[in-house]
């Protein structure tokens, strides 16, 4: 495959969530200039400096899934645990879910957070393997270009994104393949050169991978949180590793995003229920 873009089209946060789309829409992926202040970075990577020294880098899988994750990358999970400024100004920021609601309310109804990481590529980790996220989910590789958004991505830098030290590598245009089973080759790929706050927002459909750190000593760090449409399930079990009371703490909408509150996919009575009542009442978040 060859590509058309060296670059990835670049827009400030001020830009309106129907014209990313429609970037997005039409490239796979566009690069939102300053989604963060200093301060939010500086706050964020302070919530998570305790738990990120805890982590080994690698896996705790083996084969295939261990070589996507990275042998001399962290992942840190659970953000809405670990960090207020995550749940409180990261994942209930109103461009993030004008992007959402766009994305997800006319065509599936609803929809909440698959997985949110922090994504630290250490020096010597190879590329990662070219994917879409959408395979979370088989049946939306078979359906290709035509199918329903099945998730959406939100990659915030935290450090400065650099070709030589690991920045996201994406393919523009592989969104209108006809073949969602070819994931192309690197020779293909571009990187998503940022500076520290910037952030790569792409479609599901879209094929990527984090780039290879050929650096001595510079750790690329990211934060990565997805959403899927609320008809599929998420990666994470937010409602069993976040505690309720830091639930109580969050906006309806973000309540919503982590599963404390019911889903309501287009023609469902809804989903995720207790007894057919709204689950955000049986758990007293509506009193």
């Amino acid at each position: 495959m060859t590509v058309d873009q060296q670059t990835l089209q670049q827009v400030p946060v001020t830009t309106s969530a129907e014209k990313i789309l429609e970037i997005v829409r039409r490239d796979g992926g566009v690069i939102i200039k300053d989604f963060l202040t200093q301060d939010q970075i500086k706050h964020f990577n302070a919530d998570i400096e305790g738990p990120m020294a805890q982590l080994r880098p690698g896996s705790t899988h083996d084969g295939m899934i261990a070589e996507f994750h990275g042998s001399n990358t962290k992942r840190l999970t659970n953000l809405v645990t670990h960090s207020e400024t995550f749940r409180t100004e990261i994942i209930d920021k109103d461009l993030v879910h004008d992007l959402s609601d766009l994305t997800f309310v006319e065509e599936s109804g609803t929809y909440w957070m698959t997985t949110a990481q922090v994504i630290e590529i250490g020096p010597g980790n190879k590329a990662q393997m070219l994917h879409r996220d959408l395979g979370n989910w088989a049946p939306f590789i078979a359906m290709g270009p035509s199918g329903p958004e099945a998730c959406i991505n939100f990659l915030i830098a935290l450090t400065d994104f650099t070709e030589e030290n690991g920045a996201t590598r994406v393919i523009p245009g592989s969104n209108h393949w006809d073949d969602f089973e070819d994931n192309g080759t690197p020779e293909g790929t571009i990187p998503a050169v940022m500076k520290a706050g910037d952030a790569l927002f792409i479609s599901g459909k879209t094929v990527h991978g984090g780039g290879a750190n050929l650096t001595d000593n510079e750790y690329r760090r990211g934060v990565a949180f997805s959403f899927n449409a609320g008809f599929l399930t998420p990666e994470e079990a937010y409602p069993f590793i976040v505690d309720l009371e830091i639930a109580k703490t969050l906006s309806p909408r973000a309540q919503r995003l982590v599963g404390f509150r019911s889903q309501y996919p287009l023609g469902s009575p809804g989903l995720w229920q207790v007894d057919y009542n709204e689950l955000a009442g049986v758990l007293g978040l509506d009193s």
